[in-house]
């Protein structure tokens, strides 16, 4: 979805093109320095460690061993999960993707389903099969030609053992880059300062100084309802139909509601003294639409988990819940983790900003600041979830490597 603000800062589309990052280790000698090689490349030379010798004289034959992951899933992908998830699995990702990735296992279609795709020209069989066919592109192990010489047929039969050992652990990883690639997220750290300054911050300033109050409700309510837009346009961009969409309203408005008078008690709190409340309730009617969205979204997919329980393609795992389940996919965009996040922390930071500097209490930009917090702190979450995912993968493969016989 286009963002309301792209006129205020271009935004660089992300290209159609596939990207890599490749790091590529040139020197034999790197091999026994196991801190400097790619945790990859450490992983398939713990498991098996006579491809120790194969490294090292490929090597030294002029070969480079790079590790190549991609910095955003490939938008043939993309377009196959997402037709999967909205024409068959309720809009949910996680449950039948690690299965189609770690087992091979096709989702199951009803033939109504089949049916209603074949009407729009998708063939849902082939879109499993695109992902299957893309499964290794995603973190992978090359052999990199520094000489032009020609990489021979033995060659390429041990990368392809070599990826084949470390598909498995990279599963994760994947599904955690093709959920969050897949929710479509847009923010940027930028565009929301600059739309709290540009925007909001002057409106809340010019309405603070003419009605003393007026101002913090603007600044606790605009964020929320331009963030509940985009929430509702990105929600039926993933599927979800209008009707399912309006239901929320009956809780939204009550909550906007409820919002609104508290952002109205602000100033009597100030007034009287409670500065430090003062702020927690700002913080509270700047997030309330917000918390209140992010729980009902959960609310929905575990709607969809009960729907696929019904149909036969979802079975609950040992010790595993719905809400359990719905959680994990909704949190498993970096996105919505960073907003929970936010809308837990606002509170709090107001409260803090509003007793440390009262006499700013008045300052519209400020306020409208503190009021899009949340939206910070999930632009920011979207923003590091890269260095985040990296980490991971290189803790739970250390751990692997730890475990494994040869190691030692």
């Amino acid at each position: 979805m286009t963002s309301f603000f792209s006129w205020i800062v271009p935004v660089k589309r992300p290209s159609p093109i596939d990207r890599y990052t490749v790091t590529v280790v040139t020197n034999a000698a790197e091999l026994t320095q196991g801190d400097l090689l790619p945790v990859e490349i450490r992983f398939v030379l713990a498991k098996h460690p006579e491809r120790f010798e194969a490294f090292r004289k490929l090597l030294g034959e002029g070969y480079g061993i790079g590790v190549r992951i991609v910095t955003k899933t490939p938008e043939r992908v993309l377009t196959a999960v997402d037709r999967i998830a909205r024409l068959s699995q309720a809009n949910t990702v996680i449950p039948w993707l690690a299965r189609l990735l770690r087992q091979e296992e096709i989702p199951v279609f009803t033939r109504d389903e089949l049916e209603q795709a074949e009407k729009g020209g998708v063939n849902l069989y082939q879109e499993a099969r695109i992902i299957l066919a893309e499964r290794f592109e995603f973190r992978k192990i090359v052999l990199v030609d520094l000489k032009n010489q020609c990489i021979g047929p033995e060659a390429q039969a041990l990368m392809r053992q070599v990826n084949e050992d470390l598909y498995p652990l990279a599963i994760d990883a994947i599904v955690h880059r093709v959920v969050f690639d897949n929710a479509h997220t847009r923010t940027e750290t930028a565009q929301t300062i600059i739309k709290a300054m540009l925007f909001v911050g002057p409106i809340a300033h010019t309405l603070e100084h003419w009605v003393s109050g007026l101002g913090k409700v603007f600044a606790a309510s605009a964020d929320d309802l331009l963030a509940e837009t985009a929430e509702l346009f990105a929600l039926r961009g993933s599927g979800f139909t209008w009707r399912q969409l309006a239901r929320r309203g009956r809780i939204l408005v009550p909550v906007f509601i409820l919002a609104t008078y508290g952002a109205f008690q602000v100033e009597p709190l100030i007034h009287a003294g409670h500065i430090a409340w003062a702020g927690v309730v700002f913080g509270l009617s700047a997030v309330a639409l917000s918390l209140t969205t992010a729980l009902q979204s959960i609310g929905m997919y575990r709607q969809a988990y009960v729907r696929l329980v019904q149909e036969g393609k979802f079975t609950l795992g040992a010790g595993q819940t719905l809400w359990g389940a719905a959680l994990r996919q909704d949190f498993t965009n970096p996105a919505r983790s960073g907003l929970f996040i936010g809308a837990l922390s606002a509170p709090l930071i107001a409260a803090a900003v509003f007793t440390l500097v009262p006499h700013l209490t008045g300052n519209g930009w400020l306020l409208a600041l503190i009021g899009s917090v949340e939206s910070i702190i999930a632009s920011s979450t979207v923003f590091a979830a890269g260095k985040i995912e990296r980490w991971w993968f290189y803790r739970k493969t250390m751990q692997v490597i730890r475990r494994l016989p040869a190691s030692s």
